[in-house]
């Protein structure tokens, strides 16, 4: 028995209460090595911590659409109360949007587009890209079509994302849709620009790091451009591959790395 026992059990003051009943409670559970429990817990927490912060990531990505969605509801409950309720309501919250994700892509990605001026500045275009694991930087290469060329550019989206709860305001503000080819033709013959990746999904989950296309035989936006008859621009970004890992490509030796992300504008075709 330690001396600071010895000292609780013949009642000496110079150990004080609270002391005790640890001891006691120490000697009850059997953790008479108590500090190095918590030592090993530190020690687990300092090597698992970064790890947390790597996985945690993707849904960070996601807070982040859900509070886009909080800021578009606020923001139409605010100019309900103003007579001017026009069509033009959401631009202002679409480039307030787009000032939040330009900084987040030039902050935590150092998200670069060059040849952003191959995009027209008025009339129809089809913008074909590569479908990262998190297509974050299309994301982000809207942003900037917004704020630089003061453009909305829509977007042809899965199926599944209509499906996600709340989502609906978000894809309806930013003209998301699903398609078919008719819905394509119709935005573009509106005069809008369109974002498509035909490799979808598919190409989000099973492609590499060495790039390949997984198209399998969607050629249908080929068909969108003839029928509409309008340019078609391929876009590629830079490491998109290397800032998320998806499930299919996962190596356990190879950590996820935040790199920075340079979007290519390729010439018209």
């Amino acid at each position: 028995m330690s001396s600071e026992n010895e000292s609780c059990w013949s009642g000496n003051g110079s150990v004080g209460t609270l002391t005790c009943l640890l001891l006691a409670w120490e000697d009850w559970v059997g953790l008479s090595n108590l500090e190095d429990y918590l030592s090993f817990l530190d020690y687990l927490l300092w090597v698992f911590t970064p790890l947390v912060i790597v996985f945690i990531l993707p849904f960070l990505i996601v807070i982040l659409l859900y509070l886009s969605i909080l800021f578009l509801h606020v923001y139409k409950r605010k100019n309900q109360l103003r007579e001017a309720y026009s069509n033009n309501l959401w631009d202002g919250a679409r480039k307030t949007l787009a000032t939040l994700w330009d900084g987040h892509g030039a902050i935590w990605h150092g998200y670069e587009v060059h040849g952003l001026e191959k995009i027209p500045d008025k009339g129809p275009a089809l913008i074909v890209y590569y479908h990262g694991a998190i297509p974050i930087d299309y994301y982000y290469f809207l942003a900037r079509v917004i704020i630089q060329k003061g453009r909305t550019c829509h977007s042809v989206a899965d199926h599944f994302l209509f499906k996600v709860p709340g989502f609906k305001l978000l894809l309806e503000v930013f003209s998301v849709i699903h398609g078919p080819q008719e819905e394509c033709v119709k935005a573009l013959l509106s005069g809008h620009l369109l974002g498509i990746s035909p490799g979808g999904v598919r190409e989000a989950l099973f492609s590499d790091e060495t790039y390949p296309l997984l198209w399998g035989k969607r050629k249908g936006f080929a068909q969108v451009a003839i029928d509409s008859k309008v340019p078609i621009i391929p876009m590629f970004t830079q490491n998109v591959r290397e800032g998320f890992r998806s499930l299919g490509t996962l190596n356990p030796y190879q950590p996820v790395a935040v790199t920075m992300a340079r979007g290519w504008v390729a010439n018209r075709s």
